[in-house]
């Protein structure tokens, strides 16, 4: 009886008529598993994506809605050699750590024997110069195969089980030589042993694979520290939240129940589950995943509040702006995972090489084989040679040259609040010598600011904000926020283009343009002193007062300039911005070369300019009329308050309210850049040294699994430079 499988739960419908699938699959352990369950699975009609997370062992999917089920995907990949299910970050979590504990108790296993045959075969090297008695050493060599071969047979299962799967699907990866490699040494060792003969390779073999699975212990270690940055980030969601049912009622419901335009209340303790404003009572939050701040940020009615944020103090009563998949949280959990499965250039140079590792590695084995037959060699020592070209051979140096860096290097980034949304993001940003900067939104704070409240009277800066709750204008809604205004005046009606307007106690009170309420005259004397900021102007009968609105740069803003023209980064600022505002912006940061009024065209020619002189020019922007000089520029980056086109576009993304991750990225990929290519030598000049040596037959098993060892955590420890750089002081 065929059991029916549904897997309609787990397919997210991503709207355009794609659906999607993330699903956890076992047994993924190099690039060239990658390469070939992401061939596999795009070779089937109708699927747009398949990409592997070797992260966390997962794969994403997408297809035409409609046209395929989703367990064929899973049908596929056992054909392909790998068990998989639908991906659950719980289930796939602690099927992680039990992989883990697995892999350590190998490891331990190898480590034991290792040390116990290495005990025995010292006596028996130094007895061959001493004459030792060919009884004792054919003592010790037996000694040796009771510990090693159940050694191996218990601490090879990681390799000899995805070498199977690979090979009875009709495919080879990395592990298949590895596993012939131990394999055949242990029987020739055995044959030696039985035979009488002076040398056997039980050392060798089970010294392999203990510094194999050092270096897949390493491996699968750093992943679960870059995937932790993901989980910590996942823990931040609240699963609930306190709605209000009624005026005076609360409920606890799932976050997924709560919608945009509900109230809810976050008591002291708890996590927001939700974006949104608080419309009353103060407190203290903790919101550095958001602004990068480590510090509370006091919160009162009119402060924004973000998912994830943490409540310190009073309780808040906040307006739900956006809930569940919309959040703030949710747009950077959706980057993370992209960011975890791209990748770079170099990754994908790697990724091509392993796919002709396992074939190249089988047939210089076999030639050196044939070739030492030919020369005259017995087929003892023609075998004894090949099996030190394959152990030699043995990956993962190339293999984990390159993924290795790029895990390091963006969980590195991350942690700076950079997170990747291209794939070759490390090696352009790496290059750069220009940056270009828009100025609203980028050098400046995304949210207006009044900055004139201490010159305007306090009953009227109230006054003006109860009022300002009456437009839906940016002016009005900054200079409500800024006096804390929750309870509208009524009978308020607003004329467009022009203001809002109402009688109070027999007065008229308006808020809008300055002539709107006849303060002309009030607004031009304040822009002739502070030509960068914009007005909104209150009249009350008689009564007139002018508010400057403007966006204050960025706290490190300044720090930051300097410290990329340090760094030998050319700055400019080019903005649609009015040229006071732009050219006091460029004043203040002490930037050269600015260029105001201009239009997405013609920051597009700007960019195009530079490029023909020889520049690499980054634009940082956050607007969604920079998304065309964004994908112009050799690279880009947005803020995480930017449009949601800038941040599909730019190939990196920024969080917090401050300047400083454009540094960090920019540290970051020159120092992963460097490394990619450190490494990419080691491993290419291992293999081009040690193989010719192999192969002319002046190295035995041992050394060649000493070797290969080496190698691999060589380039792992050297990969680990990518970590988390010193901060600067901005």
């Amino acid at each position: 009886m065929q059991a029916t499988r549904d897997f309609s739960h787990y397919v997210k419908h991503l709207g355009s008529g794609v659906a999607h699938i993330d699903l956890a699959v076992e047994g993924i352990s190099c690039a060239g598993c990658i390469s070939k369950i992401e061939r596999g699975l795009s070779a089937i009609p109708d699927v747009t994506l398949a990409r592997v997370n070797l992260t966390d062992r997962r794969v994403a999917l997408e297809w035409k809605e409609g046209a395929l089920d989703p367990a064929r995907f899973i049908d596929c990949l056992v054909e392909l050699g790998y068990k998989a299910y639908p991906f659950e970050a719980v289930t796939a979590e602690a099927a992680e750590a039990e992989n883990s504990r697995f892999l350590l108790r190998c490891l331990g296993v190898a480590a034991f024997a290792t040390m116990n045959v290495m005990m025995l075969s010292i006596p028996v090297w130094s007895g061959n110069v001493s004459d030792m008695l060919p009884e004792q050493r054919d003592f010790f060599h037996w000694i040796s195969a009771l510990i090693a071969l159940p050694a191996a047979a218990y601490a090879g299962q990681p390799f000899f089980r995805s070498a199977f799967n690979a090979l009875r699907s009709g495919n080879v990866n990395m592990d298949v030589p590895i596993s012939i490699g131990v394999i055949l040494a242990l029987a020739t060792s055995i044959v030696e042993t039985i035979g009488h003969a002076e040398h056997a390779y039980f050392d060798a073999a089970i010294m392999l694979l203990t510094f194999l699975l050092i270096g897949r212990y390493l491996e699968q270690n750093m992943q679960r520290r870059t995937r932790a940055v993901a989980g910590n980030l996942a823990a931040l969601k609240a699963e609930t939240a306190t709605k209000f049912v009624g005026p005076d009622e609360i409920s606890v419901v799932p976050a997924a129940a709560v919608k945009a335009g509900d109230i809810v209340l976050l008591r002291p303790g708890e996590r927001s589950a939700i974006d949104g404003r608080v419309i009353d009572g103060r407190s203290e939050i903790d919101q550095s995943l958001i602004t990068g701040e480590t510090s509370h940020a006091a919160v009162k009615p009119g402060s924004a509040v973000y998912a994830g944020s943490l409540n310190i103090s009073g309780s808040l009563r906040m307006r739900v702006s956006a809930a569940s998949e919309g959040t703030l949280l949710a747009d950077i959990q959706r980057l993370l995972d992209h960011a975890a499965q791209v990748r770079s250039r170099y990754v994908q140079l790697a990724d091509r090489a392993s796919r002709l590792y396992a074939p190249v590695v089988h047939a210089t084995a076999f030639l050196t084989m044939i070739g030492w037959l030919i020369a005259g060699a017995s087929v003892h020592d023609a075998i004894i040679t090949a099996i030190a070209v394959l152990i030699i051979t043995c990956p993962c140096a190339l293999g984990l040259a390159i993924p290795t860096v790029q895990t390091v290097a963006s969980g590195a980034m991350f942690r700076a609040g950079v997170l990747l949304n291209s794939g070759d993001a490390i090696e352009r940003v790496a290059e750069i010598d220009r940056i270009i900067f828009d100025k609203t939104g980028t050098l400046t704070l995304p949210e207006l600011d009044v900055v004139n409240s201490a010159a305007v009277p306090a009953d009227v800066f109230e006054l003006a904000g109860r009022l300002a709750l009456a437009s839906h204008h940016p002016v009005a809604s900054a200079l409500a926020r800024a006096a804390g205004a929750k309870s509208p005046l009524p009978g308020i009606t607003e004329q467009p283009g022009q203001g809002v307007r109402g009688v109070l106690k027999g007065e008229e009170v308006r808020l809008g343009s300055p002539t709107f309420c006849k303060a002309d005259d009030l607004a031009n004397e304040l822009l002739s002193r502070d030509p960068e900021v914009s007005v909104v102007a209150f009249a009350r009968g008689e009564k007139r007062y002018v508010f400057a609105v403007c966006q204050s740069l960025r706290p490190d803003a300044r720090a930051v300039i300097a410290a990329l023209q340090k760094r030998g980064v050319a700055v400019e600022i080019v903005s649609g911005d009015r040229e006071p505002a732009v050219r006091a912006a460029a004043e203040m940061l002490q930037i050269p070369e600015w260029r105001a009024g201009v239009t997405p065209a013609d920051k597009i020619a700007r960019i195009g300019e530079l490029k023909r002189q020889g520049f690499k020019v980054m634009m940082v922007g956050d607007g969604l009329n920079d998304a065309p000089s964004l994908a112009a520029a050799h690279v880009s980056m947005s803020p995480i308050s930017a449009a949601h086109l800038s941040q599909a576009t730019a190939d990196l993304v920024f969080l917090g309210n401050r300047l400083a991750p454009v540094i960090a990225a920019v540290d970051h990929s020159r120092k992963a850049l460097r490394l990619m290519r450190q490494n990419l030598y080691l491993a290419v000049g291992y293999n081009c040294l040690a193989v010719p040596i192999a192969i002319l037959g002046f190295v035995t098993p041992l050394i060649a699994a000493a070797a290969m060892s080496g190698s691999s955590i060589l380039v792992m420890l050297n990969a680990l430079r990518a970590r988390p750089l010193p901060q600067e002081n901005l």
